[in-house]
């Protein structure tokens, strides 16, 4: 039997829903038999169901019956009132709801919605303190662009640039360059502009062609960067993968730069595994380039998630600016910066690093204002969560946060090692993320298999093959952030004691990459 919403559900005399009872599987009805079962169970709960027969039926015909097909009208019996009404799903209803009605609908619809801290695929952060909440929802109508009218909300911008500046070892955070995005795929976007047009610059003042730029890069990089070279004609150079190579190296690094390369990318916390890129090797490398064949090449680091995880828990670390050849650094504030999505940083070592000419002053909001972004209008109220969040951790909370969650990624990768049928390609012990796959004795699954498996427990961990050259690599990844804990790591791991006996008795897998329900690199970057 499929039941709707429809009719008034009432707990203790008071309506709390509403139910729609509808066609049973292969029947043509729902029949007075079948109401006597529904109240009687609903009895049982201490739930009373009113007028059952008389709501309409909520799905439109099907040629299979097994199977609901959505309608395009959502039937509502608002709580506050009797009477059926139904709105369109895909169209601008004629009149106006009341919001508590509009509020039912789009709260009951998310309910459909995975567990965000279940959610083992997302770098996002899921969880911020109330009082965080609270300064958001204070600030939700503070546009970002309009500094002139909003002076402290872009002072509080300048301050957050100025303590990652600080952070990440700017020769003069006070008087640094940088500022907000949308996310770390804006920032990437803006500090590839700027590597492309200094290299423009540099190759018009010595009169050599710039009509073939390229781009450095290993083939994990996030999708935002195949985008940049694609929207403003680079040539993106991408290193594949090779054995147990998962990531960039300096050896390979050089080999596919030229006179052209603009730059190239370095990342701290690959999104496949988790693992840093050796940086001061990559600069290193660039730097005795230089000395050999004369292209001074820098380098941008795509910290979206490592450049707030280095810094408190790998300290002595050389990554950023402490490398001269490093130009720019780029960061997901809604990630392990701990802010709810979406806030990106961008910094630059310097003003030499951002040509002048990329940046925009307008004056028509009031006052002259200089402005370097792909946005206009956004939202001010993730910033000020970020100096919120600055302020209220400092740097020993986010030491405490931050080794928090790379000790239960790394325990937790441990215990699935010890599991059995899984081999470890990461520990966490960089980035607080892991991937794994099966071992070679497995046959009977695939990790997909076991996605699928762990999901029907309410657990989100994905599963996806690696890209050239290991496309015949398929793994599972879990990311640990702030809120994930060692309990719910016990209860993830009872849940895979639960899956493995089950898929162990698969004679052949079940599912494979077409079903995996994950498109690696589309990830919020």
């Amino acid at each position: 039997m499929r039941t709707f919403l429809g009719a008034p559900i009432r707990i203790r005399d008071e309506v709390f829903g509403n139910l729609y009872p509808t066609e049973k599987f292969g029947s043509r009805g729902f029949t007075q038999d079948d109401e006597a079962i529904v109240q009687a169970l609903a009895a049982a709960a201490g739930v009373a169901i009113d007028n059952a027969l008389d709501r309409p039926a909520a799905l439109t015909d099907s040629p299979h019956p097994e199977v609901a097909v959505m309608s395009d009208e959502i039937a509502v019996n608002p709580i506050f009132t009797r009477e059926p009404m139904s709105i369109p799903r895909n169209r601008l209803p004629d009149g106006d709801l009341d919001p508590d009605t509009a509020y039912q609908i789009v709260h009951d619809e998310l309910l459909l919605d995975g567990n965000a801290r279940l959610n083992l695929a997302t770098f996002v952060t899921t969880w911020m303190e109330p009082r965080a909440r609270v300064l958001m929802a204070e600030c939700s109508d503070k546009n970002m662009i309009d500094k002139d009218e909003y002076p402290r909300t872009a002072e509080l911008e300048q301050r957050c640039v100025r303590i990652l500046a600080d952070l990440w070892h700017a020769a003069d955070p006070d008087h640094t360059i940088g500022c907000s995005t949308t996310g770390s795929s804006e920032a990437c976007m803006l500090a590839g502009l700027a590597l492309k047009r200094r290299w423009q610059h540099r190759r018009r003042a010595a009169g050599e062609p710039t009509d073939r730029p390229n781009l450095v890069m290993g083939i994990n990089v996030q999708v935002c960067w195949e985008k940049f070279a694609n929207y403003w004609d680079v040539e993106a150079r991408l290193v594949p993968m090779s054995g147990d190579r998962f990531h960039l190296t300096a050896e390979e690094a050089v080999k596919y730069c030229d006179e052209n390369t603009i730059g190239v990318v370095a990342i701290l916390g690959s999104t496949f595994d988790g693992s840093y890129e050796p940086v001061a090797e990559i600069c290193a490398a660039l730097d005795e380039l230089r000395e050999r064949r004369g292209w001074d090449i820098p380098v941008h680091v795509d910290g979206a998630s490592g450049a707030m995880i280095a810094p408190f828990c790998d300290p002595e670390l050389v990554w950023d600016f402490r490398l001269p050849r490093v130009a720019s650094i780029n960061t997901s504030g809604h990630k392990y910066g701990l802010v709810y999505p979406g806030v990106g940083w961008v910094v630059w070592r310097d003003a030499e690093a951002l040509p002048e000419d990329l940046v925009f002053r307008v004056n028509y909001l009031g006052g002259q204002m200089p402005t370097f972004a792909l946005n206009f209008s956004r939202p001010g109220a993730q910033v000020i969560a970020q100096y919120f969040t600055f302020l209220r951790l400092g740097r020993r909370g986010f030491e405490r946060t931050q080794r928090y969650c790379r000790e239960v990624a790394s325990d937790l990768a441990d215990r699935i090692a010890k599991l059995g049928p899984f081999r470890l390609l990461t520990d966490g012990r960089q980035l607080p993320v892991f991937a794994f796959t099966l071992a070679e004795t497995e046959t009977g699954y695939s990790v997909f298999d076991v996605s699928a498996a762990l999901r029907e427990q309410g657990w989100l961990v994905p599963a996806y093959t690696f890209p050239a050259d290991r496309e015949d690599l398929a793994v599972l990844r879990v990311v640990v952030r702030n809120g994930f804990t060692h309990d719910l790591a016990d209860l993830l791991i009872e849940a895979f004691e639960r899956a493995i006996p089950r898929l162990r008795a698969q004679d052949r897998p079940l599912r494979g990459p077409e079903s995996g329900g994950f498109a690696h690199g589309t990830e919020s970057h």
